[in-house]
């Protein structure tokens, strides 16, 4: 990680830890990578992006991308941040730089989007936020790692190959942390980490509709211990064989 801010070794930790307010770029990325999932909001509504997000913190996985397809986003960025402020929320689908500005002004611990945009690389390496870049094929990347970011988002995983794409692209670039994102599942959340994946993007299979309409809170809680045990266990398994 030349040429980066050297990452603080920090280990996760449980949800209501008050040093989480004031982590820098290098915090905020290493616990990211610690906790392993990003659950992505995209819901039709503020009420239920505000459920989403306090019900996968209280699941135990204190992180959270509000896209900004959300309506009102940036209210939900702020009312999370305001009413957890140490969870780590941050904001996706990100395509310009006045957006970007208006969700680090919001509270946004870290920008993603689908694909690779510079201006909004480069405005999130002034202002120290966390940002990972949406890419398919090694020269994208490529591109987006030398451009220093602190992730590689692989989107959409389901369109080529699954999990075997990210071995795949490990093989050559096993120096680039890379995300996980679409098609991620119960049944394939292992499978992608040992496969080489830093984190992954989870969206409706871990914050399904139903759950969402009724306000089932227990259905994310235990879908959120399926996911966080997958991890935990794959991990487990990777650091067994070395």
């Amino acid at each position: 990680m030349a040429a980066r801010e050297q990452a603080v070794s920090v280990s996760a930790v449980p949800a209501g830890y008050a040093g989480w307010k004031t982590m820098t770029r290098a915090e905020v990325r290493t616990l990211i990578e610690e906790i392993g999932i990003i659950p992505a909001v995209r819901v039709s509504d503020r009420d239920s992006a505000l459920f989403a997000g306090e019900a996968v913190y209280h699941g135990g996985i204190p992180v959270a991308e509000i896209t900004m397809t959300v309506p009102h986003a940036m209210d939900v960025i702020a009312g999370l941040r305001q009413k957890l402020p140490d969870m780590i929320v941050g904001a996706g689908t990100v395509l310009d730089v006045e957006t970007a500005q208006r969700c680090v002004d919001a509270g946004a611990r870290f920008l993603t989007s689908p694909g690779f945009v510079p201006t909004v690389v480069e405005f999130a390496l002034q202002k120290g936020v966390v940002v990972f870049p949406g890419a398919l094929t090694p020269s994208e990347v490529i591109t987006a790692w030398k451009a220093g970011c602190d992730f590689v988002k692989i989107f959409p995983c389901d369109a080529v190959g699954s999990h075997h794409y990210i071995h795949a692209l490990k093989v050559p670039l096993p120096e680039i942390p890379l995300i996980a994102s679409g098609g991620v599942n119960q049944h394939t959340a292992a499978d992608f980490i040992s496969a080489g994946a830093s984190a992954l993007g989870i969206g409706a299979q871990l914050i399904p509709a139903e759950a969402l309409q009724k306000r089932k809170e227990a259905q994310i809680h235990e879908l959120a211990r399926r996911f966080l045990a997958a991890v935990k266990e794959a991990r487990t398994k990777a650091d067994s064989i070395l």
